[in-house]
Formats: structure tokens, C-alpha cells, sequence
């Protein structure tokens, strides 16, 4: 009550027009932090974005975080054992992790089963994978990452930027899929706009 007394105080005595000035104002800066605030909620995480940091369980229930691979280019996977596309991804991506292996290069591979660990070991164990793999099993991350499918990848600099945002599957044995992973091992990351625009110009053809 004594706030709106104070309100009022202070507006007593101003003319119609301001009043109605300062309303319109205020309706304005609610409506843009409205708008803004939803079109952030549906702006995909694309290249030239900073990587969310996250910490997730390994398949022995160790934690794992992002942090901790900054300084390497991570290739964060977004998959399931039920997903045929990741099935036929996976063997790939194991090749390119051996291959690979020494210098300064993570895969990441985040499933995002929603059954217990052993059935990921299973999946594991048949084709062979000695890369990490990452149980986001509530699905927190894969939203926070804002997936639309599986499998989804993401490349991450050095610097924990996201170089390069891949949607569905690739044989990553073919040089052409690697050649912003064996960039950036050669030369270091780029800057942000460099990512955005490289995003561009694949768009464009």
C-alpha cells in the first residue's frame, strides 16, 4: 500500500501525456525481455557459439566434464543404442578416434538411453568403441544442447568453442568430413565469426 502511495506521489501532478509516455515505455520493456527471452529459448546452439560446460557419468559412474578436455578438439556425439543411423556411424568414428590417438583429440560420445548402464555396455563391447562414452540419461544435457535427433555432433575447439555442428550421420573415415578437425589440429582454433561464417558459406553451397 505505501508503495503505491509512493507511486503515485511521484506521478501526482504530471501531465496525461507523460503518464501515458512512461506506461507505454514500461509495456515496451516488458514485451522485449518477453520476446527475448522465448527467441533465446529456441536459438539452437550452432558453430561460432560457446560450448555449454557439463559434467556427466561414464559407464562406471565416474564424472566426467567438459572443462576437462579444453586445450583438445572434442568431438561430442549425441547418439542412442537404439538409433540405426549411430549403429552404422559408430565404426567410423572409432577409426578416426585410433587413428587420431596422441595428439590433441577427444571423442565424447553421449548416449542418451534412457535404460541402465549395462545395456550402453553391451552396444559398447559389440562394436568394439575405446572412446569415452557419457550416460545423459534423464536427457538434461541432450535439451540443454537443444538436439533435435540422433546422432548429432558437435566440434569443439580448443578454446571450447563450438567450430562445427554436424545433424545426422557421417563416415568420418572420409578426409572431407574431417577437414575442420585436422584444421584445427594444425592450426589452433579460429575465432567465432571465422566458425559463423564458414556455416554460411555451406548453407550457400
Amino acid at each position: 500500500m505505501e508503495e503505491k502511495q509512493n507511486i503515485e506521489n511521484e506521478t501526482k501532478g504530471l501531465p496525461t501525456p507523460i503518464l501515458v509516455g512512461i506506461a507505454v515505455a514500461v509495456l515496451l520493456v516488458i514485451v522485449l525481455v518477453v520476446v527475448f527471452g522465448r527467441s533465446e529459448k529456441f536459438k539452437p546452439v550452432d558453430a561460432g557459439m560457446q560450448a555449454t560446460e557439463f559434467t556427466l557419468p561414464d559407464l562406471k559412474g565416474q564424472m566426467k566434464s567438459l572443462k576437462d578436455y579444453r586445450g583438445k578438439v572434442v568431438f561430442l556425439n549425441f547418439w542412442a543404442t537404439w538409433c540405426k543411423p549411430c549403429r552404422e556411424e559408430m565404426p567410423s568414428m572409432q577409426e578416426v578416434y585410433t587413428t587420431l590417438m596422441g595428439q590433441k583429440f577427444e571423442i565424447l560420445a553421449v548416449s542418451i538411453d534412457k535404460d541402465g548402464a549395462e545395456v550402453i555396455e553391451k552396444f559398447v563391447k559389440e562394436y568394439g568403441l575405446t572412446f569415452p562414452i557419457l550416460h545423459d540419461r534423464k536427457g538434461v544435457i541432450k535439451e540443454v544442447y537443444k538436439t533435435t535427433g540422433v546422432p548429432e555432433t558437435f566440434i569443439i575447439d580448443q578454446n571450447g568453442v563450438i567450430a562445427e555442428k554436424i545433424m545426422g550421420p557421417r563416415d568420418w573415415r572420409d578426409e572431407r568430413n574431417l577437414k575442420i578437425i585436422l584444421e584445427l589440429l594444425k592450426n589452433g582454433p579460429k575465432s567465432p565469426e571465422e566458425y559463423k561464417k564458414g556455416k554460411r558459406q555451406k548453407a550457400n553451397g
